[in-house]
């Protein structure tokens, strides 16, 4: 079973949406301890640190986030509307 662990940017995101909205995406990554990569989810490519990077859609939203296999991790970096999330 892996650890969720978010990104300041990702923190900030959720604060700034409805209650229930929040709630709703935070169950949708909650589902990720058990199985870090769901059918649903896409593999974006690798970061910097050869880290996997995915993707996992909740209706408008997305959430990027990396698997950090040997430490067993799951750091949500990103959360936003689709257009935006990939933005740098």
């Amino acid at each position: 079973m892996h650890n969720i662990e978010y990104s300041n940017k990702a923190k900030k995101f959720l604060k700034s949406l409805d209650k229930h909205i929040t709630e709703r995406i935070l169950n949708s990554l909650e589902r990720l301890k058990n199985n870090p990569v769901p059918s649903d989810s896409k593999f974006i490519g690798r970061d910097k640190n050869e880290e996997k990077v995915f993707r996992c859609r909740m209706g408008d939203y997305r959430a990027l986030y990396k698997l950090k296999e040997s430490e067993e991790i799951i750091l949500i970096t990103k959360i936003d509307k689709r257009p935006r999330v990939y933005d740098n």
